[in-house]
């Protein structure tokens, strides 16, 4: 019997359909560029995934698409109203939503400095949903945690702070592999370092994740032409150094045509099919949460979703559909969250805002010269007088040092499936430009050839 499919507005898992046949290259190579698959691209050209707010039709067997109809499209419709109005409709919805995903079950709330978890925080403190919360920092790195510490503090939360050790990736990297099968780089899923202690928290997981997307603006003139948005997206989606490895693996793969262009038109494609013509900061963030979201942000949920089932109020149905409703000129700058949280719950809007330290949502806007220039002063004479080199990305714990490099090379080296996969030479090339050249450029260049190499050993290239 036939299966019936329907995706959500926006996934937070991929489904999966079709086989395992054959390597397609050329979606690797964009793969190896931007961090993800575009649109239902796979390793395979056979295994598709399933588009979201579609309804579809699976053939038993999970091999074939039979039928799939959309159900929805982004749309830019706002309706005009007062900015205080539209505050209070979010407070409502987005209180509703999180009622319904929490109520009954004891919630695990990550916690960061920012907007998005301070906002499920202040939430869940208002409807007096147990909750207990967490945060964690770099070995070496800049405590992030004492704002959480902070934010859990003033809404009652019990709170756990714990430290991402340098080189944790290698003791669970075939465990990561094994979860996200390898649909995304293996740096930035820190929360592998802490498997063994969600469970204990509580019942489900609270995430955060795409509020800083759905309320904001992308930074743009909203009367963009449709060329510059494409330029725009093309820009941000390509990683520092992404075209250097996917133009290595292209070339190395024989593939015909230009990457670059190959890329570029890909995103034009996917781009027009949006036609949101009223505003571009609303077509652009539909492509984002089209494309971008559930083939790069989600893919790493999986994590979480392995210990504990886990709910996104950012990512409902009735979420989406509120967005399209407001103007952008309120969706700008997170105005709605801000004004949401002073509202709500003033003590949290008082705590530092990380992005903008050390001001708060009172007085952010006066992050600039000459009100900032004391806060600048001290924090670069402290920077500068401190003794010890100071972890600020992902990947500085993964790669860097002696004990890094000799797994890495184990694993770029001395894996006979990925030496049958990736000609040697490339890798040597970028680890070469790693160590010696610009280790910031070459980072994502390095990891993703390391997930491919985790890949190859899995599916036995």
């Amino acid at each position: 019997m036939n299966k019936h499919i329907k995706t959500p507005i926006i996934p937070y898992r991929s489904d999966f359909v079709g086989e395992k046949h054959t390597l397609d290259l050329e979606a690797i190579c964009v793969y190896a560029a931007v961090g993800f698959f575009l649109d239902t691209d796979t390793f395979y050209k056979e295994l598709k995934t399933l588009r979201p707010f579609t309804d579809y039709v699976i053939s038993e067997d999970n091999k074939r698409v039979i039928e799939e109809k959309p159900y929805f499209k982004w749309h830019y419709s706002p309706i005009e109203r007062p900015f205080d109005q539209i505050v209070q409709e979010f407070a409502a919805l987005f209180e509703t939503i999180v009622a319904d995903q929490s109520v009954g079950r004891k919630v695990i709330l990550p916690l960061s400095g920012g907007l998005d978890s301070r906002t499920q925080a202040a939430a869940l403190a208002h409807l007096k949903i147990e909750t207990n919360s967490y945060s964690y920092s770099f070995s070496k790195g800049h405590d992030e945690t004492k704002y959480s510490r902070k934010i859990a503090e003033v809404c009652g939360f019990p709170f756990q702070s714990w430290e991402v050790p340098k080189g944790y990736l290698w003791n669970v990297i075939e465990d990561l592999a094994r979860i996200n099968d390898c649909y995304s780089e293996f740096t930035h899923p820190r929360q592998m370092a802490f498997l063994d202690k969600y469970k204990e928290l509580g019942d489900v997981f609270s995430l955060g994740h795409l509020g800083d997307l759905v309320f904001d603006d992308m930074g743009v003139d909203d009367k963009l032409p449709f060329e510059s948005q494409v330029n725009h997206l093309f820009k941000i989606v390509i990683k520092k150094g992404g075209l250097t490895v996917g133009n290595m693996l292209w070339e190395s793969w024989g593939l015909k045509g230009d990457f670059e262009q190959y890329i570029r038109t890909r995103i034009e494609s996917l781009l027009s099919e949006i036609d949101i013509q009223e505003s571009a900061n609303a077509q652009i963030r539909a492509f984002k949460n089209i494309h971008w979201v559930p083939r790069w942000t989600n893919t790493n949920l999986s994590v979480f979703e392995s210990q504990r089932p886990m709910e996104l109020p950012y990512y409902d149905d009735r979420m989406c559909e509120f967005i399209c409703t407001v103007p952008e000129k309120y969706l700008a700058d997170r105005q709605i969250q801000i004004a949401y949280l002073k509202l709500r719950n003033p003590d949290l809007a008082r705590i530092t805002w990380e992005a903008q330290r050390p001001f708060n949502l009172y007085n952010y806007h006066l992050n600039k010269a000459p009100y900032n220039l004391p806060y600048r002063v001290i924090d670069k004479a402290k920077r500068t007088l401190k003794p010890h080199f100071t972890v600020q990305r992902n990947w500085e714990l993964q790669f860097l040092g002696d004990d890094n490099q000799k797994q890495l090379k184990k694993w770029l080296f001395e894996n006979p499936n990925f030496k049958n996969f990736v000609a040697p030479e490339v890798v040597t090339s970028i680890l070469n430009k790693f160590n010696s050249d610009n280790a910031v450029t070459y980072s994502h260049p390095l990891s993703m050839l390391l997930t491919l190499s985790v890949f190859a050993k899995h599916n036995q290239l």
